[in-house]
C-alpha cells in the first residue's frame, strides 16, 4: 500500500523524465505515423509548503504536465513521486485513495460544475465518493469549506449559474479544500477573472496554503500573477523547460533569451518609464515536428551552429538557477 505518511525529504513532489506524447495515426489501417511532443522529458521537484510556477505561451505543454502529474492523462512515460510513493505505480484502489491528497483547481469553474446540482452537493462529491463522514458530517465540512473561501453557508444551496465568475471559481477551490489535499494543481485558476478579483482570490489562496500547509503547481502565463503568488518560477517552451530559478532571481536576472523575451513583455505601471522589447521573430514550431538542437533557436537572435546541432541540458549556471542554454553563462547579469 502507499505510504503517506512525512518522510524526511524536503520535497512533496518530484517530477522525474516526465513525457507525453499524443500519437497521431493515419493511413487505412489507422497506424501511428508521428507523435506530438506535448511535454518531452522534464525533471523538477516542489518542496513541501511552496508554489512553484509554470509558465509559458499558449500550448508550450504546461497544463499538460499538471493533468498528467494528477493522471487526468496518460502518461508516456516517467514517474511522479509524492512523499516517496510512484504514483504511475498505483494499483486503482490505491489510486482513489491518492486522490484525496492531490486535487486539481480548473481554469473554467462553470465548465467544471454539474449546472443541475447546488454547489453544496458539488462540494461534497469527493467526500461521498471516498466515503468520509455521515451526511451531517460531510454537510458540516461542505460548510467549512465555504467560509475558508469566503462564501457564506447558504450558498450552499445555490445553483452554479446564480454565481459570478470570482465565486465560481472560489467554489471550485473549496470542492478542492474539502478533501483536506497536502497538493493542489491551481491550472490557471485566475486567468478568466477581472484584475480585482484576481488579487482576491490569489490572496485567499495564499491564507489557505498558509492555515493548511498546501503546497501548490500554479500553471499561468500571465507573469505578474506568477511573481506574486509563487516561491520558484520554471518557464516552458514547446514541451521543454528551459529555466527555473527563485522567484526573486528569476525576474531580477532572468538568463534564457526566452525568458527575457517573456519578461519585457510585463507592462510597468507607470507611463514615465519604458522597457526595452525583445520582439520574437516567426511562430512557435509545431510540438509534431519540433527542432533539432534546442528548440528555441528558430527564434532565438543569440543563436549559434551548435544550438541547432545538440540539445542543451538543464544546468545550474548560478546558485539554484537552472537554465537550459548552450551559451547561458554569456546572458548573466
Amino acid at each position: 500500500m502507499i505510504e503517506l505518511t512525512k518522510t524526511e525529504s524536503e520535497n512533496l513532489i518530484d517530477v522525474k523524465n516526465l513525457v507525453k506524447y499524443y500519437p497521431v495515426k493515419g493511413g487505412l489501417f489507422k497506424r501511428v505515423v508521428a507523435q506530438v511532443k506535448a511535454v518531452d522529458n522534464i525533471s523538477f521537484s516542489i518542496r513541501k509548503g511552496e508554489t512553484l510556477g509554470l509558465v509559458g505561451e499558449s500550448g508550450c505543454g504546461k497544463t499538460t504536465v499538471g493533468h498528467t502529474m494528477l493522471g487526468l492523462l496518460p502518461h508516456t512515460s516517467g514517474s511522479v513521486i509524492y512523499n516517496n510513493t510512484n504514483v504511475f505505480d498505483l494499483n486503482a484502489a490505491e489510486s482513489k485513495l491518492m486522490r484525496r491528497y492531490m486535487q486539481i483547481v480548473f481554469q473554467d469553474p462553470y465548465a467544471s460544475l454539474d449546472p443541475r446540482l447546488p454547489i453544496g452537493d458539488s462540494i461534497a462529491e469527493g467526500l461521498k465518493i471516498h466515503k468520509i463522514g455521515n451526511n451531517q458530517e460531510r454537510y458540516e465540512m461542505v460548510l467549512e469549506a465555504l467560509r475558508d473561501v469566503g462564501l457564506e453557508e447558504y450558498h450552499a444551496m445555490r445553483y452554479p449559474h446564480e454565481f459570478s465568475g470570482g465565486q465560481r471559481q472560489r467554489i471550485g477551490i473549496a470542492r478542492a479544500l474539502v478533501m483536506k489535499p497536502k497538493f493542489i494543481v491551481l491550472d490557471e485558476p485566475v486567468s478568466a477573472l477581472d484584475v480585482s478579483i484576481q488579487a482576491q482570490v490569489l490572496n485567499i489562496l495564499r491564507d489557505l496554503q498558509r492555515n493548511f500547509g498546501l503546497t501548490y503547481l500554479f500553471v499561468a502565463h500571465n507573469l505578474a500573477v506568477v511573481e506574486h503568488i509563487s516561491d520558484r518560477v520554471a518557464v516552458m517552451y514547446l514541451g521543454k523547460i528551459v529555466e527555473l530559478a527563485d522567484r526573486k532571481e528569476l525576474f531580477n536576472r532572468p538568463v534564457h533569451p526566452y525568458t527575457n523575451a517573456l519578461m519585457s513583455a510585463i507592462p510597468i505601471p507607470d507611463p514615465k518609464l519604458k522597457r526595452e522589447r525583445t520582439i520574437l521573430q516567426g511562430d512557435v514550431p509545431s510540438p509534431l515536428n519540433p527542432p533539432k538542437g534546442c528548440r528555441f533557436h528558430p527564434r532565438c537572435p543569440f543563436a549559434k551552429p551548435e544550438c541547432s546541432a545538440s540539445e542543451p541540458e538543464l544546468r545550474e549556471v548560478i546558485p539554484n538557477h537552472f537554465v537550459a542554454c548552450h551559451y547561458a553563462e554569456d546572458f548573466i547579469k
